[in-house]
């Protein structure tokens, strides 16, 4: 389970610094300096969770069940929530309007509160 964890952090922390950096170039004359700071907040959101998963593979007092819904928790949280942002920024490069969808930016923010919230009562249960 660990193992799969990592990689799952390593992936997104990847994918955050590929998008980082196309955000930065690639799209930096396609869109306004606040929906380059809105894409930018999806970047850090992403690379925060990757370093997240990436604590989580690596702590040995979390119980294999709690680190299984964590990770599922949050890879649907980084998902909603960043993906979404992604697609809210750079709505006028497409033809199809993303902002009907950014309803569940709010809900993938609340994934990742409860994934911080199941480590945070998995850490309080642990006896010293």
């Amino acid at each position: 389970m660990d193992k799969k964890i990592i990689i799952v952090a390593c992936f997104f922390a990847i994918t955050a610094i590929i998008l980082g950096a196309f955000g930065a170039h690639a799209l930096k004359n396609l869109l306004t300096l606040e929906q380059l700071m809105t894409f930018e907040t999806g970047v850090k959101y992403q690379m925060y969770h990757a370093l997240f998963l990436l604590f989580l593979g690596l702590n040995n007092h979390i119980s294999i069940k709690s680190k299984k819904t964590i990770l599922i928790v949050t890879i649907l949280g980084i998902t909603l929530f960043s993906g979404s942002i992604y697609l809210l920024a750079t709505n006028g490069l497409t033809s199809f309007d993303f902002r009907v969808i950014g309803i569940i930016t709010p809900i993938g923010g609340l994934l990742l509160i409860v994934a911080w919230s199941i480590l945070l009562m998995q850490i309080l249960k642990k006896k010293a």
